[in-house]
């Protein structure tokens, strides 16, 4: 088969890779027709995650068609269509069972990072019994691929982590694509304002275009938050960039008793002031998805309740993954938000 290949910080290839094989019972093999890149792939590549290993084939957001399972699968059948959630899950761990999929013992975001992962025309899915989701019919693959990642993410850790409800003053820092699946699943509770906050001007447009009620710069958003709350702060901040200066900017704009969620993957050290937060009893919440929540999400999808292609910018077939990445990587110049590739 072909796939996108790791050599390396700064080296990928779309090369010729051995077709992958069922290791394990609770193994499924997927023909991957549509899968899409990750903030975290590039962080990959950069070599921010040095335990991904040299040779491995990146990409954890994927799904296609069953083309073999192991013997212990009775939840999918060859053929069927399904989604490949970004973690996998043994399901019986001490995590497993308290349902903190992404912090399995046995699997966690392995998919493109420890194995190799759905940047490929075939994958190898671990703990496929806890790992996918059986795809309706009328839902096309644009409109569930994101729920492999950048939903569940935005969702889980971002909105309900962050605890948010009715009413409530909300900032996202950053409005990047996990950013903007914030946005979209945030809506689900019905926050009284929804504060986008991103440096780009065209970032800002979007996050406008679907719902936020504020847009605005790093430089103007504590006027906005103070304007909005009497000077209190904002009830949620959501920090979904990933570099110090947004998480210290979301930390600075919360209320006293109110809740920081961090979702952005850091690669370098951010500063938490607590000479100024020891007295303010706000919680802070990190982590990663346990993808738990995508029938309800998908159901949601269904139902007309938000629409998620709106984060699709290119489309592109998959032995392009090499030009795709080309794209999403400048994004600043090709305005992309997420490339989905397919076969």
């Amino acid at each position: 088969m072909k796939a996108l290949v790791y050599d390396g910080p700064g080296e990928i290839e779309w090369r010729e890779h051995p077709d992958p094989k069922l290791q394990e019972d609770t193994d499924i093999i997927l023909k991957v027709t549509s899968t899409t890149i990750c903030g975290t792939d590039t962080h990959i590549i950069k070599g921010g995650v040095p335990t991904a290993p040299h040779g491995t084939v990146l990409g954890h957001e994927g799904l296609g068609i069953v083309k073999e399972i192991g013997a212990a699968i009775n939840n999918v059948q060859v053929g069927d269509r399904v989604l490949a959630t970004c973690v996998s899950a043994c399901g019986h761990c001490r995590f497993c069972k308290s349902r903190q999929y992404g912090q399995c013992l046995n699997g966690g975001w392995v998919l493109g990072h420890t194995v190799d992962g759905l940047q490929a025309e075939y994958g190898r899915i671990p703990f496929a019994q806890n790992s996918v989701y059986k795809i309706p019919d009328e839902l096309s693959d644009e409109q569930v691929i994101f729920l492999t990642d950048v939903l569940a993410t935005g969702y889980e850790v971002g909105v309900l982590l962050g605890k948010v409800s009715p009413g409530d003053t909300i900032v996202i820092v950053g409005a990047g694509p996990v950013g903007l699946s914030t946005l979209l699943t945030s809506k689900l509770f019905s926050p009284a304002n929804i504060v986008v906050v991103d440096p780009v001007e065209n970032r800002r447009e979007v996050a406008l275009q679907m719902g936020a009620t504020h847009a605005t710069t790093p430089e103007e958003v504590h006027a906005v938050v103070a304007d909005l709350t009497e000077g209190l702060g904002a009830d949620v901040t959501i920090e979904a960039a990933g570099f110090p200066a947004p998480f210290e900017l979301a930390v600075d704009l919360v209320r006293p008793g109110g809740h920081i969620a961090n979702i952005g993957v850091h690669e370098e050290p951010a500063t938490l002031h607590l000479e100024t937060l020891w007295a303010k009893q706000v919680t802070l919440t990190t982590g990663i998805p346990s993808a738990l929540t995508v029938p309800a999400l998908m159901k949601a999808i269904a139902a007309g309740t938000f629409d998620p292609t709106a984060l699709v910018t290119h489309r592109l077939p998959l032995h392009e993954m090499e030009k795709g990445y080309d794209i999403f990587r400048n994004a600043a110049e090709t305005k992309a938000l997420k490339v989905v590739l397919s076969q």
